[in-house]
């Protein structure tokens, strides 16, 4: 087979690909705006953030605490992951020795592969008991946050260290014959260099933080409240539709959906954000 030809057949495969990819996910976000339409139309928009509480079975729909407790959630554990993923990418690349640095790379890469459920079974028989001794039951919003924060740590870590692989040895040896030390090499020209590809994976985490179900499920005591402290059981969006959907009526069902439709926009605005981010890193 010619090269031609092989290019020719790669370049409508990709193509074909591409189109796959943009229809699965306008089927989706069509699905979903399907589904909500008939709680949109019946109950309106308002209702979600007005009503007194969350009690479907009494007509009641206020989406306000589960989206207070995703966004909080969501917050703490890329505040928390954030600096110590960055942090250990520039320790696996400027200071630790090859062989520690490879296996290092080798365990964060197996804590990305982790199923979910598996860091919920661990934060439910480890970490729950031990927060349990500041009080309360241990599941609340920061159980949630931090096991959050663990699992989104690996996405953080990886995407930085390969952001730093990608710098060119050049812009690094030239600070090195300039006499920076190791901490100004990775500070001062390392992290800006690598700057859009740091935030790129902090946007993929955050994303990956908001749309988490099962492992928050099992420690933030799934609660429908506002919290108001760190040991304050809370349900996300996420965990209401995983907990409700199974016995909702008709008007409940679009309603979950309108949660699902709500999850949505917002990563749709993270996404956007990161494309800011990665534009204004292009002009400067």
């Amino acid at each position: 087979m010619s090269r031609s030809l092989i290019d020719y057949l790669l370049s409508w495969f990709t193509r074909a690909a591409t189109i796959l990819a943009a229809s699965i996910v306008l089927l989706v976000v069509g699905f979903l705006i399907q589904e909500s339409l008939p709680a949109l139309r019946q109950i309106g928009s308002a209702r979600f953030f007005t009503d007194e509480s969350w009690h479907p079975l009494s007509d009641r729909f206020n989406l306000v605490p589960m989206l207070t407790a995703t966004l909080l959630t969501t917050f703490g554990a890329v505040m928390l992951a954030a600096p110590l993923g960055i942090g250990s990418a520039i320790f696996r690349r400027y200071y630790a020795p090859p062989r520690i640095g490879w296996w290092y790379r080798r365990l964060i890469e197996l804590l990305a592969g982790i199923p979910s459920v598996v860091y919920g079974l661990w934060g439910l028989v480890v970490l729950v008991p031990l927060l349990s001794g500041l009080g309360g039951s241990g599941q609340g919003l920061l159980a949630a946050i931090l096991l959050l924060g663990l699992m989104i740590l690996p996405t953080i870590a990886l995407s930085t260290d390969v952001a730093l692989t990608s710098i060119p040895a050049e812009l690094i040896q030239g600070a090195a014959a300039l006499g920076l030390g190791r901490w100004s090499i990775a500070w001062k020209v390392a992290i800006p260099a690598a700057r859009r590809g740091i935030s790129a994976g902090v946007m993929l985490a955050t994303a990956r933080a908001i749309g988490e179900t099962m492992a928050v499920l099992m420690v933030a005591g799934n609660v429908v409240e506002m919290p108001t402290s760190l040991s304050a059981p809370i349900r996300t969006l996420t965990a209401n539709i995983a907990l409700e959907m199974g016995y909702a009526g008709t008007t409940h069902r679009s309603v979950l959906f309108v949660s699902g439709l709500l999850l949505m926009i917002i990563v749709a605005i993270v996404v956007l954000l990161a494309q800011l981010v990665q534009r204004e890193g292009q002009h400067e």
